[in-house]
């Protein structure tokens, strides 16, 4: 698949989600076959004011393509972070118009965008000539149900330099509520050139052939199903490129995909900050340990409380050993 001028194989993305897609996830998403996964999105503002949070998000080390998101309502802001950015070795520059979250809409950012089409253009404009790498879009429907205009948003931002544009099946105004309208996104592709990436409700490989059956787009992008499970997305990419399912991971792939994203949390952010925001990442990834249920259940609950990365990596091993041995050690699953 082309993007301007990135070339990616195959057609399955991790999304990027603000407290998720951090380094560590993406690079393991990456390394069990996503064709590509985006970064929590960078806030203009912050990275301006010198926000360490914000300055961390650039950061693309060990990732091919480095994707990073903005997230601004000022031309001005979003040239700067982009420039930033590719400084930071980004391939891609995405423009967030789809954040719902209230902390993002009520700086106008985000979703709130889509109520402001003409300066949704602008910010693409300014970031197309402040880069020399691609610049894409991701957004939803439209703000609620009576302001569906992302074919229309779609066509501006195109006009613009846009090279990819990425459409969540959902308004602003459903959050995250009722089922993601995949039929509704081919009104975008049918009024653009240039790809076109289908989001929401991608749990499976199944969900994506049907979201790219119902929809048109090129591509899909999965967000929330990954998380626990970030080689679900190059599951995707291999079933859409293949048509055949691949085996489910082992245990002990499972296992090292966890204790890997541990210790990049623990090296991105020191030993207890990095406990605490890994924490709902082991919350997840325990969900896809087996046997039996009440003593997983009590391993969970004693992994989210772990006072020391020690204790975690001890639980860890725990809850995937509950397990009967079964599929390929890691090194053959990936």
């Amino acid at each position: 698949m082309r993007i301007g001028s990135l070339h990616l194989e195959g057609r399955a993305f991790l999304a990027p989600m603000a407290g998720v897609t951090d380094l560590a996830m993406r690079r393991i998403a990456l390394r069990f076959g996503a064709s590509a996964a985006v970064g929590e999105m960078v806030g203009a503002s912050a990275l301006a004011r010198g926000d360490v949070e914000a300055r961390q998000r650039l950061d693309g080390s060990g990732i091919d393509a480095h994707i990073v998101q903005i997230a601004a309502r000022d031309p001005a802001g979003v040239a700067e972070t982009a420039r930033q950015a590719e400084a930071a070795g980004a391939r891609l520059i995405d423009i967030n118009m789809g954040c719902p979250c209230k902390r993002v809409t009520g700086g106008l950012a985000g979703a709130a965008l889509m109520r402001e089409p003409a300066l949704a253009a602008e910010l693409v404009r300014a970031a197309v000539e402040a880069v020399s790498v691609p610049v894409s879009v991701k957004m939803r429907l439209g703000w609620d149900e009576s302001s569906r205009n992302a074919a229309e948003l779609a066509r501006l931002v195109e006009a613009e330099g846009a090279v990819m544009v990425t459409v969540h099946g959902r308004t602003r105004a459903q959050f995250y509520e009722g089922k993601a309208d995949w039929r509704a996104i081919a009104a975008v592709k049918s009024a653009v050139k240039i790809p076109v990436v289908a989001n929401g409700d991608c749990a499976s490989p199944q969900d994506a052939a049907a979201m790219l059956a119902a929809s048109g787009a090129d591509a899909v992008m999965v967000g929330r199903a990954a998380q626990g499970r970030p080689w679900l997305v190059g599951d995707i990419a291999h079933f859409l490129a293949t048509g055949h399912r691949r085996a489910e991971p082992s245990a002990m792939a499972r296992l090292e995909a966890a204790l890997e994203h541990l210790d990049g949390l623990l090296i991105a952010m020191g030993a207890n900050m990095g406990l605490r925001h890994a924490r709902k990442h082991l919350s997840a990834y325990a969900e896809q340990a087996e046997g039996e249920a009440e003593e997983r259940a009590r391993l969970r609950r004693a992994l989210v409380a772990a006072d020391s990365a020690a204790e975690a990596r001890g639980l860890l091993r725990r809850l995937f050993s509950l397990e009967p041995a079964h599929g390929e050690p890691a090194s053959a699953y990936c």
